[in-house]
């Protein structure tokens, strides 16, 4: 068993921490003869993620520019094939401020990971919460990037697109649920917001949150279009279990739900049935899509539908009562730069997670039925 690994057929390995000099993934099982460019292809989804890059996310500025270590081979125009060997990609860590951190040595912050982490292992990195730092998730984005090739290997045409869908109590309306999202609305606001004018409304939300000195939690929705039938396997291969597991691993991640997910609770059979008619090009056409995209494990060819919930920034400067190693009581207040939405920067590692199981997925398919 490996505590830093993901995926079966292909494998990503994250390292390195908030704070130390470097932060990267090894991507294993990527198949040869890929072509990509390394700015356009990788760099342009670490960018969606790159903090500093407006008043409503942390003030840390990190270019996140991602260097390609091995697995490839360079070719005319600065283009790179994969050889199918495993691929290191390393992020340097250029603007760290650990002394931001220097009070919180033996102090618990709650909400955080600091006393589950020294309680198991005896020792922690106190340095914005090393491995359980947000900061690591720009390593899955970068092995997003490279399983999105992947996908694109196997099946042209097929899209993964995520956006934030609920900040705090507000959501977006319901008819820009599930995918009916313009791309162009999304780009334009800072938020990944498919609604123009609930984007200005978290605006002023949020802005009154940080000025009180606390933080609002989120709903992020992925969503991957024209994906084959067939994906995942019965019981202990399902493609929804990987999903959410692969959700569930992203830091902050409190609540994962497929398709209609818990709203199910609330539906008859009648309504909760994705009825079936025969299509004009001869395959089923789903007259709904309740389940998700995935049933028994295994995908539809509909739109395959994740949503995740994602807590409130637990580091906030309105002062928590807490306790030191030592067991006594204090209060503490997270001073440094923190998102007071960490639920905005979580879009694209939403869609990153998405890409890695379905490629994997892809490959696993490919291996058992041809």
């Amino acid at each position: 068993m490996s505590f830093n690994t993901f995926g079966q057929l292909l494998r990503i390995t994250t390292w390195g921490e908030s704070h130390g000099p470097a932060i990267g993934v090894v991507v294993d099982g990527c198949p040869p003869g890929i072509t990509f460019d390394l700015k356009r292809d990788v760099q342009g989804f670490l960018d969606k993620r790159r903090p500093g890059q407006s008043r409503h996310t942390t003030q840390r500025r990190e270019p996140d520019e991602a260097k390609v270590l091995s697995g490839v081979v360079d070719g005319v125009g600065g283009v790179l094939t994969t050889t199918g060997t495993p691929i290191h990609l390393m992020i340097e860590n250029v603007d760290q401020r650990s002394k931001d951190y220097g009070a919180l040595a033996q102090t618990f912050r709650p909400g955080h990971a600091d006393y589950t982490y020294w309680a198991k292992y005896g020792v922690r990195d106190h340095r914005g919460g090393g491995r359980s730092s947000a900061r690591e998730t720009a390593c899955r984005v970068a092995a997003g990037a490279i399983a999105r090739l992947v996908i694109k290997h196997m099946v042209p045409g097929a899209q993964i697109r995520g956006a934030l869908v609920q900040m705090g109590a507000r959501k977006i309306p319901l008819e820009q649920r599930a995918g009916r999202w313009s791309s162009a609305v999304i780009d334009d606001n800072d938020f990944f917001c498919p609604d123009g004018a609930t984007a200005v409304a978290w605006a002023v939300d949020l802005d009154a949150i940080r000025k009180a000195g606390s933080s609002i939690g989120a709903v992020v929705e992925v969503v991957a279009e024209g994906m084959p039938v067939g994906l995942g396997a019965p019981l202990y291969g399902k493609l929804d279990a990987d999903l959410a597991a692969a959700m569930m691993s992203i830091n902050a991640v409190k609540g994962v739900e497929i398709g209609d997910g818990m709203g199910v609770a609330e539906l008859s059979g009648v309504e909760n049935a994705d009825e079936i008619r025969a299509g004009n090009d001869g395959k089923p056409l789903f007259l709904s899509n309740h389940a998700g995209g995935v049933l028994g494990g295994i995908s539809t060819g509909q739109d395959i539908v994740c949503r995740f919930a994602v807590k409130p920034t637990s580091s906030i400067l309105t002062p928590r009562r807490t306790i030191d190693e030592a067991g006594q009581e204090t209060d503490i207040a997270t001073k440094g730069r923190h998102d007071p939405c960490v639920g905005i920067r979580a879009v694209p590692v939403g869609e990153a997670m998405m890409a890695i199981v379905l490629a994997d997925h892809l490959l696993r398919h490919r291996g058992q039925v041809g």
